[in-house]
């Protein structure tokens, strides 16, 4: 393909096939990453609104009702489950610790409303296959929340592993590091470090998926094996295995990531993919610091596409959102569903498997 061509019809939204339409939805868990992140992007879709709000808090719901014009209800988790206001919302979004996600999409199955379920589904392979078969009992839309399979330079980067722009890719290098105390410092409990909140661990399990996912998206391959290595130094990381991380993936086409994660590291991500005749890489990348940018490298000449977005997470989630109302208002099928996001599951249990044995472990 000629990549100045390529540059020069650079696009957003691939997938959009409506012009109009709204889909309402209801915020199970008003933690900050809905509050800060989630409702804000939805208030700025095209195809969404947030109309109902659900806590454990029923203060704290009212109070964001109150704040926000277009919730019409807010709920207690125990009003959601006994099936209250269901007139005023056609799918929730569930945001809150994995432990808990399972009994809100299976509520939701038994009421008929689409869910987009925040990575990843839950906090074990069996939790997660539960979640699953009652979304399938239910016949209802579930997503799995992958906001970089929407991001436009991520799907422009799949594009051009497709068109051959990279040659054959054979490797794949993503890193993704945070200071989750700082980050994320006002969440009740520290949840991310609680196993049972959790599930295997804080830093693989948050945001090692992200890079084995997207490695997943642009490849269009599966992983079917693992290692892994992980340690934890600090008081507050003492019940889970790795503060640090890292893990390599084989993938079903041959390819291998190799990746890197930690909740107590400079803010900081990457991903780059290695093919014969090139290098395609967005730096920064997972973390909304900008600006991001996508670079071609081939030979020793290198392009950049600039898709000139800011406020990156704000963009994504935004898209990820409308991507969400699209499918569902069309009743077309959806991408990542249930089932892609069971494959991580297990891929996960796997990397904290293989850390703890010192062996390489297929993915069943």
């Amino acid at each position: 393909m000629a990549i100045d061509q390529y540059v020069a019809e650079y696009r957003t939204r691939d997938w959009q096939e409506i012009e109009e339409g709204r889909l309402r939805i209801a915020m199970i868990g008003l933690g900050w990453w809905t509050l800060e992140e989630a409702m804000p992007a939805v208030e700025q879709s095209s195809f969404c609104e947030t109309t109902v709000v659900i806590s454990g808090d029923a203060e704290k719901a009212a109070r964001v009702r109150e704040e926000n014009e277009t919730v019409q209800r807010s709920l207690t988790y125990d009003e959601f489950h006994d099936g209250a206001a269901t007139d005023a919302y056609d799918a929730i979004y569930v945001c809150t610790p994995n432990a808990f996600h399972k009994q809100y999409v299976e509520t939701a199955a038994e009421l008929d409303k689409a869910v987009l379920c925040e990575k990843p589904l839950e906090a074990s392979v069996e939790r997660a296959e539960e979640l699953v078969a009652a979304a399938d009992d239910g016949d209802i839309p579930l997503m799995t929340a992958y906001r970089m399979q929407t991001d436009p330079d991520v799907r422009r980067m799949r594009e051009l592993i497709q068109e051959g722009a990279i040659g054959e890719p054979v490797a794949i290098e993503g890193h993704m590091t945070q200071t989750m105390l700082e980050v994320a410092s006002d969440d009740v409990n520290q949840w991310r470090v609680n196993p049972d909140l959790a599930g295997y661990g804080a830093s693989v399990m948050d945001l090692g998926i992200y890079p084995l996912n997207t490695a997943r998206f642009v490849l269009g391959a599966d992983p079917v094996a693992a290692q892994g290595s992980m340690r934890s130094k600090r008081q507050a990381f003492s019940d889970v295995p790795d503060e640090y991380a890292s893990f390599m993936v084989e993938y079903d086409d041959g390819v291998v990531a190799t990746c890197t994660a930690s909740q107590n590291a400079q803010l900081s991500g990457r991903f780059s993919v290695i093919g014969t005749d090139g290098e395609l890489t967005i730096d920064p990348i997972f973390l909304a610091q900008t600006p991001q940018t996508l670079r071609l490298r081939v030979d020793d000449r290198t392009v950049e596409i600039d898709s000139g977005r800011r406020d990156m997470m704000g963009d994504e989630m935004t898209e990820e959102f409308d991507y969400f109302a699209d499918r569902v208002l069309r009743g077309a099928d959806i991408g990542p569903d249930g089932e892609h996001g069971l494959l991580d599951m297990r891929a996960l249990a796997a990397i904290y498997e293989a850390a703890d044995t010192g062996e390489r472990v297929k993915i069943a």
